[in-house]
């Protein structure tokens, strides 16, 4: 791929996305389950902001990084599932080369602050659990915000290197992605430039934005598993592990869909089962967050019913 004209090198305009399906009988179908899927996806994850904001006991660091993980769900969904909609329901599947750039640069700017956000979680938790006395002020609102705005600026700069490298790489041949949306993996795949240098720099991104996260909420975890079997309470126990079984879930989800997404990037052909772990990425992930933090919540569930039901949250 090149932004600029060569005198050997077609500059590249478009690409053509081969989507979930080549079955026209099969698109309606697809269509359908997408768009209710995405509805579900935005109306769970706009009620579980909404909740966060309208209820009091809802105001604190643990929602705060929730109401957070909510919105990026909804932009996750959004940079890959419309786009999807709109080939499902039509002739053309192309995608424009500055469309498909700027669909890799925002669905890797939104999962990477999801890696570092979860991370926040996590550490919200063991403070919560294993640090009470001094939780209050280690964390404090500033160092919410904190959090927040690092883990969008460190996914911004991964973002737009992993999206300048890329820009770099000559695109020959077909320009034939066989999947429904712009991902690494199988832009590489449509290049005939060595992806070398793309590959160490999505290695290095991998080990610092995937790899650290995931071993300090592990060390997180361990620390706070330790200080729940040390509460004599069976109740205090069970919803201890009732709120870090949530986040644990989400974090499993997102982690192991993400592994399997980059862990084939020798694959010469595209398998169809990419499709379906970025299915499992992009669609389910974002759908089921609000289910799995809001079931065994009661907090999140009472908050719930008086948004729907209007009524004013107890002082």
């Amino acid at each position: 791929m090149d932004l600029g004209p060569s005198e050997n090198d077609s500059i590249v305009t478009e690409f053509v996305l081969l989507g979930l399906t080549e079955a026209p009988a099969l698109q309606p179908i697809l269509f359908i389950i997408f768009l209710l899927a995405y509805v579900a996806t935005v109306g769970g994850n706009v009620s579980i902001l909404a909740a966060i904001l309208a209820e009091p006991k809802l105001h604190t660091p643990m929602y705060f990084f929730l109401g957070n993980l909510s919105l990026l769900d909804v932009g996750s969904i959004s940079v890959t599932v419309p786009a999807m909609l709109r080939h499902l329901m039509s002739n053309n599947k192309s995608i424009s080369y500055s469309a498909c750039l700027s669909q890799l640069f925002c669905f890797h700017l939104l999962a990477g602050a999801d890696c570092f956000l979860l991370t926040a979680m996590a550490y919200d938790r063991y403070l919560a659990i294993c640090q009470p006395l001094t939780y209050s002020t280690r964390m404090s609102w500033g160092i919410q915000q904190a959090l927040v705005g690092m883990s969008c600026v460190f996914s911004f700069t991964n973002a737009l290197t992993q999206t300048v490298a890329l820009s770099t790489l000559k695109c020959c041949g077909p320009h034939v992605i066989n999947h429904f949306y712009c991902d690494l993996p199988q832009l590489f795949q449509v290049s005939c430039s060595s992806t070398q240098l793309n590959e160490l720099l999505l290695f290095i991104a991998a080990a610092f934005m995937g790899v650290a996260p995931l071993v300090l909420i592990t060390v997180s975890y361990a620390h706070v598993a330790a200080a729940v079997l040390r509460i004599r309470s069976a109740e205090g126990r069970k919803k201890a592990f009732s709120t870090c079984g949530s986040h644990l879930t989400v974090v499993g989800i997102f982690y192991g869909t993400g592994v399997f997404s980059y862990m084939r990037l020798g694959s010469v052909e595209a398998s169809e089962k990419d499709k379906g772990i970025g299915i499992l990425n992009t669609v389910i992930s974002p759908i089921l967050n609000p289910l799995i933090y809001s079931l065994r919540n009661p907090d999140v569930q009472g908050a719930l019913r008086r948004v729907f039901t209007g009524r004013r949250p107890s002082e």
